[in-house]
């Protein structure tokens, strides 16, 4: 496969804005609430992982309780494996199509995905679920990116970014440990059920609140999939996906973590939760204006914080001070990364801005399936619950060597990773 990059030419940006400032926050708002449904489905099941494993593999979770959170942990694999297939498929179908009809379609198909996550009765059908559940996921979130942009209008795109993550970061103050709170006490099926309710309302605020948007009529399957001939897209693509693999290492096995290293009863994990949502949520609006500064700089600063935060949390989990600070800090190192590689990928795509918004989910959420993977093999191997925070120390190495090795070879050829280049942007329409 050739990587070489073909040059990017400068384009001009339009953008007319036809919305009111009331109508435009509604708008984003209600695509973030699409992402504070999405942050709840995706991490509810690490809050209630121990209650998961104990309804759907009692026989293993009575040998073994370890061993069956490690592999009640594929849920969060097999959802993240769905973002992966899902992302770029739906993408490059769909981006002809008028955008806000297509993220109807998929509020819609996070609903009943959610739901049949709930009401199916064995593991291996909660698992199928689940990988259903997140084919969406990466679409919604491409495309949602997009017309965020539009709405922020030039020179704010990762403001814009930020912005539709916000609703996942939030997700993590407020919704995850909400939802784990309930599923703990009501059961971990009535918590799937409780983040349905969020979708189906998400469905109606993007009905009535987003703006008519087209698709891009001149998109082709063939345009889009161009993306993935650019050796810049691939190593973008790259270093999110190590450095959320790292991430997820950790949040995947937070609830043990919490309650067997630092000695914490399980009533207190949603506090957990909480604080690396707070986490989050700060890494994301510093993420979004550090990337509309100096794309690079941000990754490079958010690695290094990361490096730090996770070597901070395996030497000092076992105090409950060093747990708190650390996953503080992880969850503003991890979040703080995206927006700047989201809009690292609108520079270096070209015309298939679909396609590689969305691909951008997928690589995240390869990361998250490895990083979950990774972090259940040290701990079924008998490593212990600190071992996964020491797999994602290691996985930030290969990620830092992936932006080195990007600036290295924009550098060669004669270009600046630090210059931003924006696309025409699609007007909108008020309805």
């Amino acid at each position: 496969m050739s990587l070489r990059t073909p040059s990017i030419p400068e384009r001009p940006v339009t953008f007319v804005k036809t919305l009111s400032p009331a109508r435009t926050r509604l708008a984003l708002l209600a695509l973030a609430l699409g992402g504070f449904g999405i942050g709840s489905t995706e991490f509810v099941v690490l809050g209630l992982l121990p209650n998961i494993a104990h309804d759907l593999l009692p026989q293993l979770y009575a040998r073994s309780p370890e061993i069956a959170n490690a592999q009640a942990g594929w849920l969060a694999s097999a959802y993240a494996l769905g973002v992966v297939v899902g992302a770029p498929t739906i993408a490059a179908f769909a981006a002809r199509f008028p955008r806000k009809k297509l993220l109807l379609v998929l509020a819609a198909a996070f609903t009943v995905g959610t739901v049949l996550s709930a009401v199916l009765p064995t593991f291996g059908l909660v698992l199928a679920a689940r990988f259903l559940a997140g084919l969406p996921h990466g679409a919604y979130f491409g495309i949602a990116s997009l017309v965020a942009a539009s709405l922020m209008g030039p020179g704010k795109r990762g403001a814009g970014v930020a912005y539709v993550l916000s609703g996942l970061t939030i997700a993590n103050v407020v919704g995850v440990p909400a939802i784990t709170f309930l599923g703990q006490q009501a059961g971990w099926r009535v918590a799937y059920f409780a983040v349905a309710v969020i979708f189906g309302l998400t469905f109606v605020a993007l009905a009535l609140l987003l703006p008519t948007q087209p698709g891009d009529a001149s998109a082709t399957m063939k345009r889009e999939l161009k993306a993935f001939g650019r050796s810049q897209v691939w190593l973008t693509l790259l270093t999110g996906a190590i450095g959320f693999g790292g991430f997820f290492c950790v949040y995947t096995f937070i609830s043990p973590i919490s309650t067997e290293v630092a000695g914490l009863g399980p009533i207190l994990v949603p506090i957990v939760l909480v604080v690396v949502g707070l986490g989050m949520t700060l890494g994301n609006i510093v993420g979004g204006w550090a990337a509309d500064k100096n794309v690079v700089r941000s990754i490079y600063s958010f690695f290094g914080l990361f490096v730090v935060s996770l070597a901070g949390l395996a030497l000092t989990a076992h105090l409950i001070p060093g747990l708190f600070v650390f996953v503080f800090l992880v969850g503003v190192a991890a979040s703080g990364i995206s927006p700047a590689i989201q809009t690292r990928l609108m520079d270096v795509a070209g015309d298939s801005q679909t396609l590689a918004a969305a691909a951008n989910h997928s690589a995240l959420n390869i990361g998250n399936s490895l990083g979950a993977y990774l972090g259940g093999l040290t701990v079924a191997a008998g490593f212990g619950y600190i071992s996964p925070v020491w797999v994602g120390l290691m996985l930030c190495a290969p990620g830092l060597a992936l932006v080195t090795w990007s600036v290295l070879l924009q550098r060669s050829r004669g270009g600046s990773l630090a210059s931003r280049r924006e696309h025409p942007i699609v007007p909108l329409a008020a309805e």
